[in-house]
Formats: structure tokens, sequence, C-alpha cells
């Protein structure tokens, strides 16, 4: 694919641009609110000058967190199929206290059909249950004592769906209290499934 030429490959620099200052800003921010002007005098703009290209403020965002999970798949590789990894990005995480909280605040919007980021996040899911389950796929599948509503069974797809929501929900416990160690209790649910989903 060849590369852009003339205004449109401005675009997509200053875009890339904004993008970039808009993760600095976020990584540095801690708990502090980050505006759009914020950004925009990062790169030298107006507020309305960085929205012009992405179209909303909502827009945006969610551009910055499809940045942020390029460049850690970059860097990590996926925390659900790779403890190690999983463990290092979550260390990581801990310094960029600002994009989890935009993560989480930007994921509960999401929920809503019409927010710019439902499909992002729908897809997201999505694609890491896949992964998550072809990753901890097993032959030998533990049978539930008390099967309830539901399948019945301990099964791969559940165990990603369960280190998923583990993941999301030991950032916002995190958030609120930053002495829990995400990166200890994630290893440790990975390896309490591992043994679920392994034992005769």
């Amino acid at each position: 694919m060849s590369a852009p030429r003339g205004p449109y490959a401005k675009t997509s620099a200053k875009r890339e641009q904004i993008l970039r200052a808009a993760l600095e800003i976020y990584a540095e921010a801690g708990s502090r609110k980050v505006s759009v002007r914020d950004i925009a005098k990062r790169v030298g703009m107006t507020d309305t000058g960085v929205l012009h290209h992405f179209g909303s403020r909502e827009a945006l965002l969610t551009a910055v967190l499809e940045a942020r999970d390029e460049i850690s798949a970059e860097m990590y590789g996926s925390a659900l199929t790779d403890p190690p990894a999983g463990a290092k990005m979550l260390a990581d995480n801990v310094s960029t206290p600002g994009l989890v909280k935009l993560f989480l605040d930007v994921a509960a919007a999401a929920a809503e059909p019409e927010h710019p980021a439902h499909d992002f996040f729908a897809e997201r899911y999505a694609r890491f249950r896949r992964e998550g389950a072809a990753a901890l796929a097993d032959p030998v599948l533990a049978p539930d004592p008390d099967p309830g509503p539901g399948p019945g069974r301990i099964d791969s797809e559940w165990a990603a769906r369960i280190l998923i929501a583990a993941l999301d929900g030991l950032q916002i416990q995190w958030l609120l209290e930053p002495e829990i160690d995400m990166a200890a209790d994630l290893a440790a649910l990975h390896r309490t499934l591992l043994a679920a989903l392994r034992s005769p």
C-alpha cells in the first residue's frame, strides 16, 4: 500500500500527532481530569481544530484507546494468553493511572449502542474471548457439581470471560486501592482456572 499523499497525508500525520499527545497527557495525568484543551495545547492547536480530526470528544477518546491497544499488543502480546506478559502489562499500568481511568470511563459509557466506542469495545471483548478461549482450551473439562443455570461446565470460553472480567474489575479496585497487586491477582486466577480446566 502506498503512503498517503497531499492533504490526506497531512491530516493523517496530524491525527497521529494528536493521538501521541493524548496518550502522553493521559499517562502523565494520574487522577487529574484531562480536557481536549490540554491535548490541543500540547500540539499547538485549538480545541475545535483537534476535534475536527475526529468528529467529537468521544470519538477522539475512542481513537486514543485503539492506539493504546495497538501499542500494548506490540509490547506485551496478549495479557490473557500469556500470564507473564499480562503481569508485566498490569505492572506497567500502575505507572499510568490516567490511562487506566480513561479506559474504564469510556468502557462504561460505551454500553450505550450509539456511543462512538460501542463497536470498538464489543469487537474487542469478542476478540479477547476467542483468543482467551483458544489459549485455555483443554480436552479435559471439569464438570460442575452444582450446575445451576447455564451450560453446567467449566470450559475455556467461560474461563476466558472470567479472566477478562477480572482484568477490568481489578483495575477499578486498584484505582480505589492502589496497594492491590493486580499482576499477582491475575496470575493466581489464571493458575486456578487452568487447574480447574485440567482437573479430571
